[in-house]
């Protein structure tokens, strides 16, 4: 399994993604998960990916290679990022074509999921959802941000507080919470994590980072989280719990 998280605001975009992947609980390896395809001064795109590894390498590969030749259709020619999803959303049902049938005699899950995120000129900065079967949805700014993976455990933190209006710094932040969150309580989810911060307008990606199993800040959060959770549960009010009236003692003397 894992979590991959976009977040749009008025000021840009967060995109981040952890790197675990699992073939059984004795077989756990690390693979990149988040992509940059920016075109510095020109466009902005980043790709996260979830699901069948196998499927979304092979649909990776296919979009460097259409880059690599300059084909008439590729992540650098596309006018618009709602045609760079129905781009790689066609690249998904390619790659299904040929190996879709093969996976499900082995009762192999070839499903995968793609969140893209980005600018190009023109255009607001936009989040999508790429499914499996090659459609897609866009976040908005009533719901500003996307997951894909585990996404349950990481997703009571984005819902109390973000908005459209959130700062940037603040919604990496967040991210930041929402992927820790979901390590806690889900192994399948783990480090490194690679994490984006794009400012909007800008045209060029220059927060970047990744954070390995064991880095101080990531430590840092999470016990500060932990700490600040504890806190706030011990200063809510108790139970008022409702009084019930007292049984009559009569009713509990047996007759024979």
């Amino acid at each position: 399994m894992t979590y991959c998280l976009g977040i749009i605001t008025r000021y840009g975009l967060v995109m981040a993604a952890d790197s675990r992947t699992h073939a059984g609980v004795d077989n756990i390896s690390t693979y990149q998960k988040l992509f940059d395809f920016s075109v510095n001064g020109d466009r902005t795109l980043v790709l996260c990916t979830a699901g069948n590894l196998s499927i979304t390498q092979s649909v990776l590969t296919a979009i460097h290679k259409d880059i690599k030749v300059d084909a008439e259709v590729n992540l650098y020619n596309l006018p618009s990022l709602d045609k760079v999803a129905r781009y790689i959303g066609n690249k998904i049902r390619q790659v299904h074509e040929v190996d879709r049938e093969w996976l499900q005699r082995d009762g192999i899950d070839y499903h995968c999921s793609f969140l893209l995120g980005g600018q190009l000129p023109g255009e607001d900065v936009e989040l999508y959802r790429i499914y499996s079967q090659g459609n897609f949805i866009q976040a908005t700014q009533e719901t500003p941000f996307l997951q894909v993976g585990e996404t349950k455990y990481g997703k009571p933190i984005l819902d109390r507080t973000l908005t459209y209006d959130t700062p940037l710094e603040a919604a990496a932040k967040c991210a930041l919470l929402s992927i820790d969150s979901t390590m806690r309580s889900n192994l399948s989810v783990g480090p490194p994590i690679d994490m984006v911060m794009y400012e909007a307008n800008t045209f060029s990606l220059r927060h970047q980072l990744r954070l390995r199993l064991g880095d101080p800040y990531l430590a840092k959060i999470r016990k500060l989280w932990e700490t600040s959770l504890r806190q706030a549960f011990d200063c809510m009010p108790s139970v008022e719990w409702e009084q019930l009236p007292s049984a009559d003692p009569a009713e509990d003397i047996l007759i024979d």
